[in-house]
């Protein structure tokens, strides 16, 4: 199904039809950037209009199912900020930004993780939460689960109540959803 055919159809799609396209939309390049890698590319799904509100409209459904209340959505430097802010939109809520270090002004709190040849660093401002507010985090990938992992640390020490993880792509074979236990993971696609 093409976007042309969705956007033209009067007929609304169903959750299952809004996967499938959202899933032909991501490219595959393999040995991308180094051999025995497969990249999976979401920028068709930010280039079609009907891919990524089939992202967002999926993204929605879960949270309207499962969380009665949300105050914000939080999105991991950077891909995730092109989710959060339209998926806060849909439910009236803010959007906050969890940065790498030393790119947000004011007051911020960080933690550092392990990356596979390093460590890195994320911040929040520490007026961006307040202690008890409901929040989703949102990326577009998750593969070992260090970014959201920390992100969730971050969230936790600000004393907020992490409700869900969200991301558009999962590399399960990574494992890294079991990292973000006890917090739940819902993922639009999986690949091994």
């Amino acid at each position: 199904m093409t976007s042309e055919e969705v956007t033209c159809s009067p007929v609304r799609m169903s959750l299952l039809d809004k996967q499938a396209l959202l899933r032909g939309s991501v490219r595959e390049f393999p040995d991308f950037p180094s051999p025995g890698i497969i990249f999976r590319d979401i920028t068709p799904v930010l280039r079609d209009p009907a891919a990524f509100s089939a992202a967002i409209d999926l993204f929605e459904a879960y949270l309207r199912e499962k969380f009665p209340k949300i105050d914000l959505i939080a999105g991991l430097d950077s891909r995730g900020f092109l989710f959060g802010p339209s998926l806060a939109q849909r439910f009236g809520i803010g959007f906050v930004l969890i940065r790498k270090k030393g790119k947000l002004p004011g007051p911020t709190e960080s933690v550092s993780y392990s990356l596979e040849y390093g460590k890195a660093e994320i911040e929040i401002q520490t007026d961006a939460v307040d202690p008890g507010q409901k929040v989703v985090i949102i990326d577009d990938l998750l593969a070992t689960g260090g970014t959201m992992s920390a992100a969730c640390q971050l969230l936790q020490r600000r004393q907020a109540d992490i409700l869900a993880c969200l991301v558009l792509i999962e590399l399960k074979s990574l494992k890294g959803a079991e990292k973000l236990k006890p917090h739940p993971v819902h993922t639009l696609l999986e690949y091994d």
